[in-house]
């Protein structure tokens, strides 16, 4: 019998995965125990052993211990057939097997929401930036109680710890925690990593909001991930009733990590908190509290909140008229368990909604200025995405989101009020800037963002074009514009730009960073995105960040005289950075909108010396013995400090 082709078989779309759902905590509770063992969908590709991915590498070294454990092979038929590994605390290849899940269905989020492939930050090795094809992941890298995103080497490092003995919660008291054994902890750190590739300097800490949203964001991915969960989801709407403003699982983060520390409940949640009675807190928004709140992790714990209350808003004007027609029109459920149809409906409201959150929360990246980002810029950012991809806003998400920020105290600066058609970022004023500025590279604009073919774009291939449309953009900017501009054009594209393509008189900026005898500009990333709008049409833009340099001096005084050229060759204490973010239409080349940080502005300058000279105030013992971890990296240039180490040790 003559062998027949097996070309029609098509690889599966999918590979199915069992994962911990929260941590292996819960596996002590009679009710959550099966449901913590979960099966995960992840997209499909074809893996070594370790595994190994186009995305991610899984190195499983035991440095404390001197173990290299044996990497697991995901495509074994064995395993293939049964989904891959049981959940097991003990078993360092489901270990493996975790971590490798739990990140490609964080990258899939991400990539569904921005409409392009994810690129890790690249490697500056030599001096120039190389395509980083994967993160690795470390499960068992460290002895202590901590996990970290680590940028030098493109690597996620869990940690591995023994519990408290006084106070264990529901764990061993000194038995062995794995970080990454907590769903929440891995999401967190992939979270950190892609917010790293999309935005490089939003880990350097100019204010008092960039390092605060950097944690605050890893938060709002965990959380949301797990509406995605089905029948984690029909469980907690059944338990509460359908009243997620009550205690639940879905708004906790790390209930293991923080029982494990000592604490009373998990290591942080966006609704309550328990008291030292043992009973359960709901919080109120206090708008004062962000005035006197600049640790990290506190102060953008307040911006989570904000999100997951807007969340919990929309979720109850959407579910209200189930509740009537359950009640008979009274809204008032009786006591006991709701009906299991009512459930159901319930947790698909509420996974459509936390779903549509997380995907404007993502979104508003690309509308984000590339430096210096505050909370209240990215509730703008957050506004004008949304927007573009829908002009009524139906179900009240916007309006949810904005009043929810004025109930924590955040506000935008630069806004007349709290309408949405204040908070949006507008267009740049100057025409002929905003037609003609990207008109003349179209082709190559269209040519980048693959419209003809773009399902056959590769990740290197993204990054290396992305390489090349950098210099075109800088050629055009330094021959075209800054040669044979006149000063009148200069002045209108600078207003537009938020850059500065020249040493005009009066400016009094010698400290800006030259290159050429010419201010210097760095094009930091050239990226597509595709997104479909509310008429069905696609919504393609280029987008595209800019940045410049400038020296910062601590000491005003000493700043005025080397911006004025009255000294030189003064080393600065900290690089004062500036930058636009451009959003370009693929069909037209119309430059839609620029949202930037002047590094001309004094004023920026002025909030920004006073942050690093004398509003960071930490009297925490990680600062008593080892300095504030700000200070050493931004003001003193100690880059072989990892933040986000030190940061996740201490928080």
């Amino acid at each position: 019998m003559p062998k027949q082709s097996a070309s029609w078989i098509k690889p599966p779309q999918e590979r199915v995965l069992q994962v911990f759902a929260f941590d292996p905590s819960l596996n002590l509770d009679i009710e959550m125990a099966v449901l913590n063992s979960m099966f995960l969908h992840v997209p499909w590709e074809k893996l070594s052993i370790g595994p190994v991915g186009e995305y991610l590498e899984v190195v499983d070294i035991d440095p404390p211990s001197g173990s290299v454990y044996l990497p697991v092979d995901l495509d074994n038929p064995v395993l293939l057939v049964q989904d891959g590994l049981a959940p097991s605390e003990g078993t360092p290849q489901f270990h493996q097997q975790m971590v490798y899940a739990v990140v490609s269905r964080t990258i899939q989020n991400f990539e569904r929401a921005l409409g392009r492939l994810a690129l890790w930050s690249p490697s500056t090795e030599g001096g120039n930036l190389k395509y980083v094809q994967r993160l690795r992941l470390y499960p068992h890298a460290l002895r202590e109680a901590n996990a970290y995103y680590h940028p030098a080497k493109k690597a996620i490092l869990f940690g591995y710890f023994p519990a408290s003995i006084r106070n264990a919660g529901a764990n061993l008291p000194g038995g062995m925690v794995f970080t990454c054994l907590s769903h929440d902890i891995i999401v967190h750190e992939t979270t950190h990593a892609l917010l790293d590739g999309l935005h490089p300097y939003f880990g350097e800490p100019s204010n008092p909001d960039v390092l605060a949203l950097h944690e605050a964001f890893a938060d709002i991915v965990a959380l949301f991930q797990h509406f995605s969960y089905p029948e984690i989801l029909r469980n907690q709407i059944a338990k509460t009733r359908g009243d997620l403003t009550s205690e639940n699982l879905l708004a906790e983060l790390a209930q293991q990590f923080g029982q494990a520390m000592g604490g009373r409940g998990a290591l942080r949640s966006a609704i309550g908190k328990k008291e030292e009675d043992g009973s359960w807190k709901r919080s109120v928004p206090d708008p004062s509290l962000i005035q006197t709140t600049f640790e990290p992790h506190k102060r953008g714990s307040i911006l989570v909140a904000a999100i997951f209350d807007a969340f919990l808003t929309v979720y109850q004007s959407r579910t209200a008229d189930l509740l009537r027609i359950a009640t008979a029109g009274s809204g008032i459920l009786p006591a006991g368990n709701i009906h299991p149809d009512l459930v159901n409906r319930l947790a698909d409201e509420a996974a459509r909604i936390s779903q549509h959150i997380l995907n404007m929360c993502i979104r508003a990246l690309d509308y984000c200025p590339p430096v210096d980002i505050t909370f209240g810029e990215y509730l703008r950012a957050v506004i004008t995405a949304d927007y573009d991809l829908a002009r009524v806003d139906k179900e009240g998400y916007r309006i949810a989101l904005i009043e929810s920020f004025r109930r924590h105290g955040i506000y935008p600066s630069g806004v007349r009020n709290l309408s949405e058609e204040s908070l949006l970022w507008h267009p740049p004023e100057d025409e002929l800037f905003r037609y003609k500025f990207f008109a003349g590279n179209l082709a190559e604009i269209r040519k980048f963002s693959g419209i003809e073919n773009r399902y056959g774009v590769t990740r290197e291939g993204i990054f290396n074009y992305d390489l090349g449309f950098r210099q075109i953009i800088r050629d055009f900017w330094f021959a075209d514009l800054a040669k044979n501009a006149t000063q009148k054009e200069l002045k209108g594209f600078r207003k537009s730009l938020h850059l500065y393509l020249s040493q005009a008189k009066g400016d009094n900026l010698a400290s800006i960073v030259l290159e050429n005898g010419l201010p210097a500009l760095e094009v930091t990333s050239v990226r597509p995105a595709y997104r479909i709008g509310q008429n069905s049409l696609t919504v393609t833009d280029l987008v595209v960040e800019v940045h410049q340099s400038r020296r910062g001096y601590l000491d005003s005084e000493l700043q005025r005289k080397v911006d004025n050229g009255e000294l030189h060759d003064i080393d600065p204490d900290f690089i004062f950075r500036g930058g636009a973010t451009f959003l370009i239409s693929t069909e037209t080349g119309e430059t839609r909108y620029v949202i930037g940080k002047r590094v001309g502005s004094n004023n920026r300058l002025e909030r920004q010396q006073t942050y690093l000279r004398d509003g960071v105030v930490d009297h925490s013992l990680q600062a008593t013995y080892f300095g504030n971890p700000i200070t050493n990296y931004f003001i003193k240039g100690n880059k072989q400090v990892n933040l986000f180490a030190i940061l996740h040790r201490s928080g």
